[in-house]
């Protein structure tokens, strides 16, 4: 064997046990959101916080940069796409990120985080952004610091997006919400207020134990396997993947309706696309999404595209109407659908219809710039917040908890991550026009509560390859153009509205 060949091989076993210690964190973060007792939150940032500080050492050492420097003339004599080659490309571009940041800077991001998110759970629970507010501050000061090692070379904002979507900037972003704007402003006000659906019914809490029961029935249809996933309980609902074979997802149940329901498909798609990684990247970094925007156009698909739509109720609705006989015994499936499709202006993001839910996304993405260049104090926030939402949606927002609390997001030192949501939105219903092309049978499979060939669609065209593409070669391999188009999206929703609405209603 040769030094390059056996320096390859050295390489993916570095890299294999950078992974686990990324595991071992992820598993310790799901367990705060989830199972730990509140007065464990000292020592879990104290873990996390030594985690962090053990994996950018060994994530920047000279001598994985030597690994690197050996493998890369092996990498560059095989297929360019090959699991090896994609491996070691994506290993460069994320110890040259890495190597940019201060040891002391990454531990200080880590601690931040896990010691932060409990002050958020009891200031949302207190409606106190006060009380979060300091750790807000110190979080833009880490990540100011953080943007400054990056020097990007556009602007700061940049820096934080590519962290969650890599290439992607706000230059970019900007037109595509100026456009959904133009567009969804006028509908939300045009459709707002009418009383053409009545979703009274759905504008209640409902029994926990129905909701659980028919979140087994649908996951089950969907490909919930219990030997490889589970699902819990937390404030704010998400999934994460300690393997391919252990997937934990999350919902709530402190909400309206189907909410939950809806929560848990979300989180379903996320799960899903981790568990579908080719087996054989599960060792590796590459078994990971390509990024978080093609992550939530997979959750957003099964959520709004299936869950939100006409054949998933004609199947689900009879099933509906078995666990909740007195409260939505009376309901067929066109009620369902155009009740969970009705526009309502309301204040929580996760809870949106599929019309208001971007315009949620471009407030916070509008917000996190200003705080970030300083434009806005954070003293301010709650007021600037709760005046776009009156600009955006029309409504006054009673409160910060259901106001600038509402996210974990900032509570565990995100930023950047908010526009992803919208990406994932515009990128599935373009996923949608390609594979409802395919797969013509589709919308009756669904009917009948079949997910077989949609699964393995997703898997062979997206799942499978994990992290090999960056997000705008997945797009191009997937969908044959590398930017994201806002029109599929809107036509649909559109369309959907005039179907419920009515043509004139909707203009």
């Amino acid at each position: 064997m040769s030094a390059a060949v056996g320096a390859l091989d050295e390489l993916k076993r570095e890299l294999g046990e950078l992974k686990d210690l990324g595991r071992i964190a992820a598993l310790l973060a799901w367990d705060q959101q989830v199972m730990m007792p509140p007065a464990g939150a000292a020592a879990r940032a104290d873990q996390l916080s030594t985690l962090g500080r053990l994996m950018h050492e060994r994530g920047t050492s000279p001598e994985l940069g030597k690994l690197l420097d050996a493998a890369e003339p092996v990498a560059a004599g095989l297929d360019p796409d090959s699991d090896d080659a994609r491996l070691v490309k994506v290993a460069r571009y994320e110890f040259e990120r890495e190597v940019k940041i201060p040891r002391d800077l990454r531990a200080a991001l880590t601690r931040l985080a896990s010691e932060s998110y409990p002050v958020w759970v009891e200031a949302r629970r207190s409606n106190d952004f006060a009380s979060f507010q300091p750790y807000l501050e110190e979080t833009l000061e880490l990540k100011r610091r953080y943007i400054e090692c990056m020097a990007p070379e556009t602007e700061p904002y940049d820096a934080l997006l590519d962290e969650f979507e890599q290439g992607m900037t706000a230059a970019e972003i900007r037109p595509i919400f100026a456009r959904l704007k133009e567009v969804l402003i006028p509908l939300v006000r045009a459709v707002g207020g009418s009383d053409a659906v009545d979703a009274a019914p759905l504008r209640r809490q409902l029994p926990i134990v129905g909701l659980q029961r028919i979140e087994q029935q649908v996951l089950a249809r969907f490909g919930f396997d219990p030997d490889a996933f589970r699902l819990d309980t937390t404030v704010h609902p998400f999934e994460t993947a300690i393997a391919i074979s252990d997937i934990r997802l999350s919902t709530r149940y402190e909400v309206e309706g189907l909410e939950s329901l809806f929560s848990s498909m979300h989180e379903f798609g996320h799960g899903l696309y981790e568990h579908q990684i080719a087996p054989e990247l599960d060792s590796t970094m590459l078994a990971r999404g390509a990024s978080l925007g093609w992550h939530e156009s997979q959750s957003l698909l099964w959520e709004n595209l299936i869950g939100r739509g006409l054949p998933f109720w004609q199947r689900f609705a009879p099933e509906l109407a078995e666990v909740f006989p007195d409260e939505l015994g009376s309901l067929g499936a066109a009620d369902i659908y155009a009740m969970v499709n009705k526009v309502h202006p309301d204040f929580i993001r996760v809870e949106a219809d599929e019309t208001t839910y971007s315009l949620h996304v471009i407030l916070r993405f509008e917000l996190e710039q200003e705080m970030l260049s300083g434009e806005l104090a954070l003293s301010d926030l709650p007021t600037a917040w709760n005046q776009r939402m009156h600009d955006y949606l029309g409504i006054e927002v009673p409160n910060d908890r259901l106001g600038v609390l509402q996210d974990v997001h900032w509570g565990q030192g995100s930023l950047g991550y908010f526009p992803t949501y919208s990406l994932g939105h515009l990128r599935a219903s373009q996923l949608w026009q390609r594979i409802t092309s395919e797969l013509p049978e589709l919308p009756q499979e669904i009917g009948r509560g079949e997910f077989e060939a949609l699964r393995e669609w997703l898997r062979e065209n997206v799942h499978r390859h994990g992290m090999k593409f960056t997000p705008k070669e997945l797009q191009q391999k997937v969908l044959g153009a590398e930017s994201i188009d806002p029109e599929p999206f809107l036509a649909r929703v559109r369309e959907k509205l005039i179907g419920i609405y009515g043509a004139s209603l909707v203009g």
